[in-house]
């Protein structure tokens, strides 16, 4: 199949509410859409993953990123950070729109938002809008690197895979920025110091 039209499979399922795998710039992902009734519960079954550990949702740019968390949530030091690290590897955890009523775990006031280095993420989410995801593994086994393994692993579980190659980069770094002061709730792939250089310039007015 070529990657057109493994592309265009994965689009059709995802608008049909199905789980598909998705090559980040990290590694590979399972994604749905979450507007879809009962997407976020398959990816969640699926997976084994426990339903009060919150889905990040993936966004093709900032302007995406403020739709769903609306100017409330998308604060200046939240857009600051996106505009420095994004498309890269940092979730920005923000107040959600009080109308965005998805289902993506334990919090329904607050969405993790990224938009990855990945352009063919970034292509799917043109098309398809934002994907919650989860990393393609099992609960607490180690993440898929490749098109082959997700398959092997999930099989029937998911409607379609886009190979990417291989992917095996570090987690994404996630940091809180709902009370005002970036807080990190996981190290990963952008340092924290580099994170709280932006915001601190941010701050001061300094570039």
């Amino acid at each position: 199949m070529t990657p057109t039209a493994e592309l265009d499979d994965a689009i059709a399922a995802l608008r049909r509410g199905a789980v598909v795998g998705v090559p980040t710039d990290t590694v590979y992902g399972l994604a749905v859409d979450p507007s879809r009734h009962g997407a976020t519960g398959a990816l969640f079954a699926l997976k084994g993953r426990p339903s009060n550990s919150d889905l990040p949702v993936l966004v093709a740019s900032i302007e995406d990123a403020e739709g769903l968390a609306g100017p409330a949530g998308l604060t200046p030091i939240a857009r600051r950070l996106a505009e420095a690290f994004w498309p890269g590897a940092l979730t920005i955890v923000v107040t959600r729109r009080p109308e965005l009523d998805w289902v993506l775990g334990a919090h329904d006031q607050t969405i993790g938002l990224r938009c990855p280095a990945s352009a063919i993420v970034r292509a799917v989410c043109e098309q398809a809008g934002p994907l919650a995801t989860t990393s393609a593994n099992l609960h607490g086994a180690p993440p898929c690197t490749d098109a082959e393994e997700v398959r092997r692993v999930f099989g029937d579980g998911i409607a379609a895979v886009i190979d990417g190659g291989r992917c095996e980069g570090l987690p994404s770094t996630v940091v809180d920025v709902t009370y005002g002061v970036p807080r990190c709730l996981r190290p990963g792939a952008i340092s924290w110091t580099d994170v709280v250089g932006a915001a601190d310039r941010f701050v001061t007015g300094s570039r």
